[in-house]
C-alpha cells in the first residue's frame, strides 16, 4: 500500500507534543488562503512510498515519541494513514492528526467514508480547521490560527462531541 507524501520532517519540535516524526501528505481540495503548505495540494504532486519505507524511516528517529499527519489533508488518504497510525501506537508512540475540516464533519461523514472513522481511532490528537488568517496567533501551542481546536479524540468519540484539551492554551 502506497501513501503520496509532500514530505517528511524527522524531529520536530513544533508540530505536536513532545518529539514528533511528521508526515505531510500530498493532496488538498481546499483552498485556504495564506495555506501554510501550498505545495502540498496538487494530488499529483510530491512522492509515492510504501508504508514499510516510512516505517523504517520512523524506526531510524530513536527520540520520537509522537507520529504527525499533516498534509495537504490527511483525510484524503485515511485508510493508509489508519494503518500506519496503529502500527505506530503498536509501537508505544502518540499519533496526532491535523486537519482542515472541524471534527463534527468528520465524523459527520465517517458514516459515509469509513476510513475518517479509522483514522480518527488512531488518533491520538486531532488539529481541526482550516487556517484563518484574521485569527492568526503565534502564541498558540500547535496551531496558527484561534479557530483551530485540539481534540482529544479518544474522549470525543466516546462523547460524540469534540473534547477540547485545555493543556495546550
Amino acid at each position: 500500500m502506497k501513501i503520496r507524501v509532500a514530505g517528511v520532517k524527522k524531529e520536530s519540535l513544533i508540530d505536536g507534543p513532545g518529539i514528533s516524526f511528521v508526515i505531510f501528505t500530498q493532496g488538498c481540495y481546499r483552498e485556504c488562503p495564506e495555506c501554510h503548505n501550498p505545495d502540498a495540494r496538487p494530488l499529483e504532486g510530491g512522492m509515492d512510498f510504501t508504508l514499510e519505507e516510512l516505517k523504517e524511516e520512523i524506526d531510524t528517529s530513536k527520540y520520537v515519541d509522537t507520529l504527525v499527519f499533516s498534509g495537504g489533508e490527511p483525510f484524503l488518504q485515511a485508510e493508509v494513514l489508519a494503518r500506519l497510525g496503529k502500527w505506530a501506537q503498536q509501537r508505544g508512540l502518540k499519533v496526532v492528526t491535523y486537519s482542515g475540516y472541524t471534527f463534527e464533519y468528520l465524523l459527520d461523514k465517517s458514516n459515509e467514508h469509513g476510513t475518517y472513522r479509522k483514522l480518527l481511532e488512531v488518533s491520538n490528537i486531532l488539529i481541526d480547521g482550516a487556517y484563518v488568517s484574521e485569527e492568526r496567533d503565534l502564541m498558540l501551542a500547535f496551531r496558527g490560527s484561534k479557530n483551530q481546536r485540539i481534540i482529544d479524540v479518544k474522549d470525543s468519540l466516546q462523547r460524540e462531541e469534540a473534547v477540547i484539551m485545555e493543556d495546550y492554551g
